[in-house]
């Protein structure tokens, strides 16, 4: 599993012109012990694949003189990070520090002394109290998504015991304070470039994060970074654009984000505030695509209700209609005239919108025949939820108040009409729209709530790959 996952949650999207996000996410420390675990299990498997080299030199030892020594195929054969720690920099970054790391390695050993006396064996390794801090910036690339690298990196090894077998191995004895000091550099050497490595490989994996997640045909969302995370020592917040845009087309809608701060919750791993801006900004999208309009016909009226959309049921209010347009199906064009707004208050979502409706008479060659047009103000109450790591609801238009604007059938009591026609509508949002994510991440234990002027997830992550 690639560390790409937690270190992606700490850099969610880049750098962009400050303003009001739409978007806050909250990473807690719950998050980033999480992330740790990942991360530990990636960098130990990196770190097996050091290649100590191989060692060979002279050193004089009494009585003998002169001993030439190689050691080589020297290969790890256990390794270990039993305690690390990952620390939040206030306004700087992360911080990483390994602390008792140990390493066994295993190899060969050859001597020659007195010109034409040689010998072999083999020898083991123990590294001890081995210790590693670095620190990990994150920065936005040249595309608009995070990048994430290794600064300050430092490693020690605090002591190495190593042992001969075979062959003459008193005399490596003799000097194995130099062998046990050439070996020892050899290691500090190779552990920051890996470490540096494991950080690096995590950049491709950081690619796959929605900046710009397409909705649908009509719409995309972006979750770019408005300003700079602001890190503390229990969190890392980020303030997301959160806006959406018709597919191709950026427009700004006439209204701007508010201000609004999440609340201090720590229990789950990551928290994803949602303002009223990032759906109103849905709302206006969608009305400036034409998407928000929708045919009504008959069939899709409960068959229970007594209401039916034909020109019998509306002729007995309107009996103009039964006349010119006896036994003739109906359909009802419902579309709004300006974006819906859309209002969080505790516990309640609501939905303002205005529209039209217009009814048409469906002549039998298919043809429609217009009947009257009305204005409506609708009410609508909505129940969100998360399904996968999307944003999805149930909206019920619950309430209508219509005025006649035009009629081909002659005037009527709209009120008393709409009344009797008791049309409970209910559109479900079964798609949802995306939210922040990157690569497999799964959102478990989730919850939302709904609070003054925006929305609360709370959520643990778990990563499948």
């Amino acid at each position: 599993m690639s560390p790409c996952c937690w270190l992606a949650l700490l850099a969610l999207v880049p750098f962009a012109l400050a303003t009001n996000p739409g978007v806050k996410v909250k990473l807690t420390e719950k998050g980033i012990e999480y992330g740790k675990q990942i991360g530990m299990a990636s960098l130990q498997q990196k770190l097996k694949t050091m290649k100590v080299p191989d060692l060979s030199g002279t050193e004089r030892v009494a009585p003998i003189g002169k001993v030439k020594y190689s050691l080589t195929g020297i290969t790890i054969v256990n390794l270990g990070l039993p305690y690390s720690a990952l620390a939040l920099v206030p306004d700087t970054g992360i911080s990483l520090s390994i602390t008792n790391a140990f390493i066994s390695l295993h190899g060969n050993w050859k001597i020659r002394y007195l010109s034409f006396i040689k010998d072999s064996g083999s020898f083991d390794l123990e590294v001890n109290g081995l210790t590693v801090t670095d620190s990990i910036t994150i920065k936005s690339d040249e595309t608009g998504r995070p990048t994430v690298s290794s600064v300050n990196c430092v490693a020690n090894v605090g002591s190495a015991s190593i042992k001969f077998h075979g062959g003459a191995s008193w005399l490596y004895n003799l000097f194995s304070a130099y062998i046990d000091k050439a070996l020892r550099s050899a290691l500090q050497k190779q552990i920051c470039p890996l470490v540096a490595d494991t950080i690096t490989d995590m950049n491709p994996h950081l690619k796959t994060l929605n900046v710009l997640a397409k909705v649908d045909k009509y719409a995309e969302v972006e979750y770019s970074m408005v300003t700079s995370p602001t890190i503390s020592n229990a969190s890392i917040d980020f303030s997301l654009k959160g806006e959406f845009y018709n597919i191709g087309k950026h427009q700004e809608p006439p209204f701007s984000p508010t201000p609004f701060s999440l609340p201090p919750q720590v229990n789950n791993m990551l928290y994803i505030g949602m303002s009223a801006f990032t759906t109103n900004s849905a709302g206006f999208v969608y009305n400036n695509a034409g998407a928000l309009s929708l045919y009504i016909t008959d069939d899709m009226i409960p068959p229970s209700s007594p209401i039916r959309l034909n020109t019998r049921t509306f002729g007995a209010f309107i009996p103009e209609i039964a006349k010119r347009f006896p036994s003739m199906m109906m359909k009802l064009l419902v579309k709004t005239v300006k974006e819906p707004t859309i209002f969080f208050e505790p516990n309640n979502v609501t939905v303002q919108a205005s529209g039209s409706v217009t009814a048409y008479a469906i002549q039998p060659n298919t043809t429609l025949s217009p009947l009257f047009v009305l204005n409506m103000e609708g009410s609508v109450s909505a129940r969100l939820y998360v399904t996968g790591v999307k944003l999805a609801g149930a909206v019920t238009l619950n309430k209508i108040e219509m005025t006649l604007e035009t009629s081909y059938v002659g005037q009527f009591q709209v009120r008393m009409t709409f009344r009797a026609c008791n049309l409970n509508i209910t559109s479900r949002l079964e798609k949802g729209f995306p939210l922040p994510s990157i690569g497999k991440m799964n959102l478990v234990n989730t919850q939302l709530q709904v609070l003054k002027d925006y929305m609360l997830i709370g959520t643990d992550v778990q990563f499948t790959g």
